[in-house]
């Protein structure tokens, strides 16, 4: 139970200095709990640069925990200090985070499936509505020359000059994705300016001077533990069965490999059964994976 007389429920629009630094700490402390951060890049940019409402509790002068939910897809995730963990908190702050979705449709991200999120979500009577598998391959082993069909230009993208182009790539590529379908040109400037963007791994497939496919590769860290991601690939309806979602992947994982990196991981929906026999031949195995509970928010607390 949670002590009523020390929890306060604040509802922001947007966080200042003080209260992000708050966050970020409260964050650091669930990620070294749980080996997994508990906040995803959209949220993350979010609390940065504004977008979403934010729920802050607190038990006294201690952050309790914090939620963020984006109504633009209906996404939420919250994390809960692990000392203050399995006393109510987790539902108080989930419940607050719901109230203020007044009734829309609200998925709750668990990045690593954690079983404290489990069990709160099945108490708040939410249901397993989607998986994000993340699946990893080794870079130590020889990969394919890519072989581009006939009339297929590869090249890497130009920051300033592309970017509508692949914005509109984009939402063609994921027209039915709940998130990524969404980007826009400004989701795109904020990511290009983040520390990790770099614009010789975003590879274009361009076909009679019309971007086609891509793949956008990203680095995590540095050092020998440094890890490649397949960041996201896309291929424009159109140009289905040609083999370019292959071809892009192909390229980005030897661009990898060329820097030094000893493995690399992506995200892909647990039932995009295409995506997944690509990623196998390429030589990927399931590592992890993300659950969102729904009412049709992403868990990183126990209750």
């Amino acid at each position: 139970m949670v002590e009523e007389r020390l929890a306060r429920v604040e509802v922001l629009p947007r966080l200042e200095p003080a209260e992000l630094q708050r966050v970020a700490w409260l964050v650091e402390q669930a990620t070294d709990e749980d080996g997994v951060r508990p906040l995803g890049e959209q949220t993350t940019l979010q609390l940065r640069h504004g977008g979403g409402t934010t729920v802050l509790l607190w038990a006294g002068d201690e952050l309790a925990g914090a939620a963020h939910l984006d109504p633009g897809t209906g996404t939420g995730e919250a994390v809960v200090a692990p000392a203050l963990r399995r006393r109510g908190y987790g539902r108080a702050l989930v419940a607050a985070l719901l109230e203020e979705a007044a009734g829309a449709p609200v998925r709750l991200w668990a990045h690593g499936d954690h079983a404290g999120a489990a069990a709160l979500a099945a108490r708040l009577g939410l249901a397993r509505v989607r998986e994000l598998w993340r699946m990893r391959r080794p870079l130590d082993g020889a990969l394919a020359r890519p072989a581009p069909p006939p009339g297929v230009v590869l090249r890497t993208f130009v920051p300033g000059q592309d970017d509508e182009a692949w914005v509109a790539l984009n939402a063609r590529a994921f027209a039915h994705h709940p998130e990524q379908g969404r980007m826009t040109v400004e989701d795109l400037r904020l990511r290009r300016e983040e520390p990790w963007f770099d614009p010789d791994g975003f590879f274009l497939a361009e076909r009679e001077g019309r971007l086609v496919a891509f793949h956008w590769t990203k680095v995590h860290g540095s050092g020998p533990e440094a890890l490649g991601e397949v960041y996201v690939v896309g291929v424009d309806p159109s140009a289905q069965g040609l083999g370019l979602g292959s071809l892009v992947t192909l390229v980005g994982l030897r661009h990898l490999q060329a820097r030094g990196l000893p493995a690399v991981m992506l995200y892909v929906d647990g039932d995009n059964e295409a995506a997944l026999r690509t990623y196998r031949g390429l030589g990927f195995v399931r590592w992890d994976v993300d659950v969102a509970y729904g009412r049709a928010v992403h868990l990183a607390v126990g209750e």
